[in-house]
């Protein structure tokens, strides 16, 4: 079996399973269960200086459901740790006593001051913790008192903050970012010149879930009020994986280690990261929807995957898929696919011909010679991969290259040859990139 143990900027898992920073590991004894579980390593629940933090005691939580309720999306408005620093810090000595072969990562939110970094790094470090990381991105709450994505939002902030941790430890920091930003390049850059040893994305997103539509208060309120939250699940994974895959194809930022963050919930989750440039991925809100056993799943499904690759560890997954993330401008505009559909699968329920009917290109008939029949006109198809994605069956309806030759839609040649990642510009080995 593949090894899935890893080396992350010196900080050492069995798996490369982290539960992110978060309700799940607020304290000793939801890591102790987590570890139990078997997960890899955790990044402890944000750890401040301020006395005063208070969560809510009312809904922190709101979840968007699909039809059959299951939990795509979810909204928090929890804050940072609001236990005192000295037990989160007693309890985070004895739980590295008790597993010392699993990474614990102080995620930290201190003021825009050196002094309290001064203060609290060498303190923290103190517990035998194996790296920390810098949560700049929570956007609630805490970002209204001019920390978490009030520093991740401005680059300078976010340089300057790093390297005041770098100067007061000799652990490995990481940098949160936050996702709420136009050009997630900005802030991967500052980390990386101030120092930092990685950096770790995403952070949750702004949001509101919903409104109450009896009082029509948003949802969910405190005493009738409300505000922003925090959004993650599975509905940020693109969003994340973007992001992720521009600061691990980028010139600038590429060599930065990443611990991909968002909607990670089963393995293939964690492949999509891995192959996009992760070295590692954190979880939190699937094991708060399905409880810390899931990475016994992950951990049996990414090893599977491996040994079906032919790869030996998770490092020969990291950036595989890098190569063919690319700008628009260099898509091949000559490379042709047309939509077909296996009858023996296609149950009739037509979906494919009214979405293509109504919003794309009018290419699926309704009836062939009076009879009820689902047919792709290839000279009207534009390969737009709507009908597969609304097809209820898997694999009845697939996207399939056209032969060399002529398109009958266009009349233009198509060209047959795959693209060359050797001499690509987006492959970080082609001559314009080295």
């Amino acid at each position: 079996m593949a090894n899935l143990q890893t080396n992350f900027v010196g900080i050492k898992s069995p798996n490369p399973f982290w539960l992110a920073s978060g309700p799940p590991t607020d304290k000793d004894y939801n890591v102790n269960r987590a570890f139990e579980a078997g997960w890899g390593g955790v990044v402890w629940k944000t750890l401040g200086e301020d006395p005063n933090i208070v969560n809510v005691n009312g809904p922190r939580y709101a979840a968007l459901h699909s039809n059959d309720r299951k939990v795509i999306g979810f909204n928090n408005i929890e804050l940072i740790s609001d236990r005192p620093l000295q037990t989160n810090l007693k309890e985070i000595r004895q739980v590295k006593r008790d597993w010392p072969d699993r990474p614990i990562i102080a995620s930290v939110m201190l003021p825009m001051n050196e002094a309290s970094w001064a203060k609290h790094i060498p303190m923290i470090e103190d517990t035998g913790v194996d790296g920390f990381e810098l949560n700049f991105g929570c956007p609630h709450g805490m970002s209204e008192r001019g920390m978490g994505a009030a520093v991740g939002q401005v680059p300078e902030y976010v340089k300057q903050v790093t390297a005041w941790c770098k100067k007061y430890t000799s652990l490995p920091v990481i940098v949160k970012l936050t996702p709420n930003i136009t050009n997630i390049l900005h802030p991967a850059r500052a980390a990386k010149d101030g120092g930092a040893d990685a950096v770790s994305l995403i952070n949750t997103i702004n949001s509101i879930m919903r409104v109450d539509y009896d009082s029509l208060t948003m949802y969910p309120t405190t005493d009738g009020m409300g505000t922003h939250g925090g959004y993650c699940g599975e509905a940020v994974k693109p969003i994340s994986l973007n992001m992720v895959a521009e600061i691990a194809r980028t010139a600038e930022t590429r060599d930065i280690p990443i611990s991909g963050i968002g909607g990670i919930t089963t393995w293939r989750d964690a492949v999509d990261y891995i192959a996009l440039g992760a070295s590692n991925v954190q979880v939190c809100t699937a094991a708060m929807v399905y409880g810390f056993k899931i990475v016994e799943g992950l951990v049996d499904g990414l090893n599977n995957f491996l040994d079906e690759k032919g790869m030996t560890t998770v490092d020969d997954l990291v950036g595989r898929a890098i190569p063919s993330v690319t700008d628009w401008k260099y898509l091949n505009l000559n490379y042709i696919e047309k939509a077909v559909i296996d009858q023996d699968l296609c149950i009739e329920c037509g979906k494919c011909h009214i979405v293509c009917e109504d919003t794309s290109h009018q290419a699926i008939t309704s009836s062939v010679n009076g009879v009820r029949k689902f047919v792709v006109k290839d000279e009207a198809c534009v390969g737009c991969n709507l009908c597969v994605s609304v097809c209820p069956i898997d694999h009845c309806i697939t996207m399939k290259p056209l032969g060399e030759g002529t398109d009958p839609r266009t009349g233009l040649l198509v060209n047959p040859e795959p693209a060359n990642w050797t001499t690509h510009p987006n492959n970080p080995a082609s001559k314009e990139n080295v």
